[in-house]
């Protein structure tokens, strides 16, 4: 996990401006955030509250002077410093009531009552205060307050402005985050799918196309939650807690320590659903990525699934799949409704309900006033809500964390740097010598392999399944490299030149020819600019197709799907044929591309290989042997082994296993 963060850190790295940007807004957007409560505080104890504090028989004019009964009143903490003034006076409240109490010496604390013009106050030592009273007026009650006034709107404009302050950084920062995601996200889909390029076709032959696509989009995605979403919580859960255990301090440092004890319980809680969730995680992604292999698979495959009536089977292996998906998800949803925000509720209220007690107790002491208590209050509700975002991302932490691993996993995987060097065409003398070569340690599919093919020959391989026909061509365009023994065009050992280089005049025709999503021009060309469109007209005419193609609605234009599937096999080979041709190759394989074309467009399809095969150095793997009769050299393979080699009519002179395999088919031809 640690290399891994390590990645995910250096992919953050390259747009680390912005980043740096959204963590500046945030820290001031928390700053805007916090000065609420302090000002929230100061409208309580100073503007509101502060009516308790002692009030001063005055002479002077002024702003805070208070008309009572034609006589002047000002609080004392208002007075200037040295002025003159006379008798202390105190209006105390009980309930929604006020009272004038014309005396000095009163006690703040204690149980109030009033009747019959006395204010009776019970101390918190048993003592029992009396005093003359005189309950006010709401028009009196206005009078004191109206000093204060102007102060409680500025205070309450400040509040509300520092709000929209803090919105609009906390819209930047969001804002940046998530731009600085994408971007990330965008980078790294792109190096997946560059490395996918670079792999070698083995790994292909071993991981299934649906679990390469989930990589690809579904884990990218989970990564990208991870700086949307979970990064911002984490950061400015971080930095919210920070600063409202520092803004607490500064409040009161008693009440505090009432709030220090939340870090080491979230660390806990992390640490404890890390251990569970990573496991869960791990199960949940390789399932759904292989349900994504299992559709890809299913649907490629669906003729054959309904041909062989195998739906109630693959509906069982899929259900068997979703249901183990299904009950690790419920596994997971359940570790998450445990350690979900109601715990956080749980915790706040036990935490607000020892404060208020402890405050009703006056076991706090003086120095928390409503006004402290009020902001206290506040910041623990403003600090739960950093706490429940970074508890309900955990889980999403988790599943970035695993995707993480998995594409990192992928891109581990050793590839071949992709070269743009250009190498200048070759004659296309190829020879092998003494190759022996197994895809598995200690099961060689290819024995002590040797021939020579000259520039313009044809060279046809003939022989049962599993004989190590594919495998020879597999070496030669090195879609796996030679282990013993040597590989050379034109004298030149082919691992001496790059893979790109060495296909650059390669050209491949399959028995099943793939055509990707487009044109039929562009099947032709595959989008190289070096191919101009008269370039493709004439691949097509050469192999005998361009008024075939020139027929349909959209002549070379015609859309075409996924894989050709709307094209007949011979339009499809005709299509490869001319691809071929229009990358003018000096080394051409046919791997049975008559294979599967049916004897009327067979007779197209040969004049187009005679084409294709002019002036190429042409290997051709053929089932039908009667297309292979003009071939320059039939190597005949058994087993790995080169059993017999030569012309056609030399081979049926030798009357061993070719002349048995043409017999045969000769036969079954008549018949």
């Amino acid at each position: 996990m640690g290399s891994n963060s390590k990645r995910l850190f250096k992919y953050a790295l390259g747009y680390k401006k912005t980043i740096i940007m959204a963590l500046i807004l945030l820290a001031l957007a928390v700053g805007a955030e916090l000065v609420g409560p302090f000002l929230a505080k100061q409208v309580i104890d100073k503007n509101i509250m502060g009516i308790e504090k002692p009030w001063v028989e005055t002479k002077q004019e002024g702003h805070y002077v208070v008309d009572y009964k034609d006589t002047w009143y000002i609080r004392s903490d208002h007075l200037d410093q040295g002025a003159e003034h006379g008798r202390e006076i105190r209006i105390l409240q009980k309930g929604l009531s006020y009272y004038f109490v014309d005396s000095a010496a009163i006690p703040n604390e204690g149980q109030r009552s009033f009747a019959n013009g006395v204010l009776t106050i019970k101390t918190d030592s048993g003592q029992v205060l009396t005093y003359s009273a005189v309950q006010l007026t709401a028009s009196e009650i206005f009078s004191f307050y109206r000093p204060e006034i102007r102060e409680m709107v500025l205070l309450a404009t400040s509040y509300v402005g520092f709000l929209l302050i803090g919105a609009a950084f906390a819209y930047g920062q969001r804002y940046l985050l998530q731009v600085s995601a994408n971007r990330i996200v965008r980078q790294m889909r792109n190096d997946v799918f560059r490395h996918i390029q670079r792999l070698p076709v083995q790994y292909f032959d071993n991981l299934p196309a649906g679990k390469v696509v989930s990589r690809v989009t579904n884990d990218t995605e989970a990564i990208r939650e991870l700086y949307v979403s979970v990064l911002a919580n984490f950061f400015s859960g971080i930095i919210y807690m920070v600063a409202i255990i520092g803004a607490v301090f500064v409040l009161n440092a008693q009440l505090a320590l009432f709030a220090l004890p939340f870090l080491p319980i979230l660390y806990l809680w992390i640490v404890v659903y890390r251990k569970f969730a990573a496991k869960y995680n791990h199960v949940i992604r390789a399932r759904l990525s292989d349900i994504n292999g299992m559709i890809n698979e299913s649907i490629q495959g669906m003729p054959i699934i309904q041909a062989f009536r195998k739906e109630k089977q693959s509906m069982g292996e899929f259900q068997e799949l979703n249901d183990e998906f299904f009950k690790y998800q419920n596994k997971l949803l359940n570790l998450n409704s445990l350690t979900s925000h109601n715990l956080v509720n749980v915790f706040r209220n036990v935490l607000f309900l020892i404060v208020v007690w402890l405050f009703a107790g006056s076991w706090l002491g003086t120095a928390v006033t409503v006004g402290v208590l009020y902001a206290f209050i506040d910041y623990m509700n403003r600090m739960m809500n950093p706490i429940v975002g970074i508890v309900n991302q955990l889980s999403n932490l988790e599943v970035a964390r695993v995707s993480a691993e998995r594409v990192f996993l992928l891109l581990d995987e050793p590839g071949i740097e992709v070269s743009d060097e250009r190498v200048d065409r070759y004659k296309g003398n190829v020879s092998f010598e003494q190759v022996s070569f197994g895809y598995k340690p200690g099961e060689d599919v290819l024995k002590n392999i040797t021939f020579q093919a000259r520039q313009g020959e044809t060279l046809a391989l003939v022989g049962h399944t599993g004989s190590g026909k594919s495998s020879i061509l597999n070496l030669l365009f090195r879609f796996y490299d030679v282990e013993r023994g040597l590989i050379s065009i034109d004298g030149i050992d082919v691992r001496d030149l790059s893979k790109q280089q060495l296909r650059e005049h390669m050209g491949i025709v399959l028995q099943d020819p793939f055509l990707f999503t487009g044109t039929i021009a562009s099947n032709v060309s595959l989008d190289n600019p070096n191919i101009s469109r008269d370039k493709v007209e004439q691949a097509l005419r050469d192999v005998g197709a361009y008024d075939m193609f020139m027929q349909l609605p959209g002549g070379l234009d015609e859309p075409v799907i996924e894989k050709g599937s709307t094209l007949s096999a011979g339009q499809r080979q005709l299509i490869s044929f001319a691809r071929a041709l229009a990358y003018d190759p000096a080394i051409l394989i046919l791997d049975e591309a008559t294979a599967s074309i049916d004897t009327e467009t067979e007779a197209i399809i040969q004049q187009a290989l005679d084409v294709l095969k002019r002036g190429r150095t042409t290997f051709v793997i053929a089932h039908r042997l009667s297309t292979i009769r003009a071939a320059d050299q039939i190597l005949v393979l058994d087993h790995g082994r080169i059993v017999e080699r030569g012309n056609h009519e030399q081979l049926m002179e030798h009357g061993g296993k070719y002349h048995a395999m043409y017999q045969l088919q000769l036969g079954g031809a008549s018949a």
